[in-house]
């Protein structure tokens, strides 16, 4: 007959799990433990990840902001706001929760623990509960490689206009649903250098042409301008500046 392992050694080996999912070990195991126990599985709210999740969802939105403002030094405010919107979103956090398999080592309520398919609210929150137990571990330089491991990633692919939907993918979808038409791209001007041209592109639905925007390459300037033509549809604020 397979033996039942205890809570207790049940409990470390999620423990284990999820150090060697990360790549770090912790000084403080009751930090890391903190961090994985959801609310249904601790003793009282207080023991529960809710409080790191809140200095961890601080911690991931500051060196979010300093890696964009490093990695991005042409870029305004409104690109690094969108950037930074996406990957810190709660759609991320539970990606990337699940991507690592956090879903193994939670501790959670009998109740909860039978669900099949947790919550993305959930994964989001182990996320940023991770965050900040590897912060008061090991400090700003750790938690700093664990973000820019698993983040990076992430900041590349928003900045491609790949996450939260491809912009032209969905700009096309609703110009066909709403108006009846296909969005077409225009170039407008092109400056710099042969080595580090910058593209102007402005999207055009029938026969309106929404804002503009510039782009390093037509790729990045066509998927832009998608993106202004989309908030504009949505009576909102143009993510990219337009001239």
């Amino acid at each position: 007959m397979t033996e039942i392992p205890s809570p207790e050694v049940e409990q470390e080996s999620k423990l284990a799990r999820c150090e060697a999912k990360i790549g770090y070990r912790f000084q403080d195991q009751s930090l890391l433990l903190s961090a994985l126990t959801h609310a249904s599985g601790a003793e009282h709210r207080l023991a529960s990840n809710e409080r790191l999740e809140f200095l961890g969802d601080a911690i991931l939105g500051a060196i979010v902001c300093e890696l964009l403002y490093r990695r991005f030094p042409d870029y305004l405010e409104g690109d690094l706001t969108k950037i930074k919107s996406v990957v810190v979103s709660r759609v991320s956090c539970a990606k990337l929760s699940e991507s690592l398999g956090f879903q193994e080592c939670l501790i959670l309520g009998k109740g909860m623990a039978q669900n099949a398919d947790l919550p993305a609210s959930l994964l989001a929150d182990v996320f940023e509960a991770l965050v900040a137990a590897i912060y008061l571990d090991g400090g700003a330089a750790e938690v700093r490689r664990f973000i820019e491991a698993t983040i990076g990633p992430e900041i590349e692919l928003a900045e491609a206009g790949e996450l939260e939907g491809n912009y032209k993918s969905r700009l096309q979808q609703l110009a066909q649903r709403e108006f009846g038409s296909t969005p077409i791209y225009q170039l407008l001007d092109e400056k710099g250098p042969d080595h580090a041209k910058c593209f102007q592109v402005a999207a055009q639905v029938g026969g309106h042409r929404y804002g503009p925007a510039w782009g390093r390459n037509k790729k990045e300037a066509e998927q832009r301008a998608a993106s202004n033509a989309l908030s504009e549809i949505d009576e909102e604020q143009t993510p990219f500046a337009t001239d």
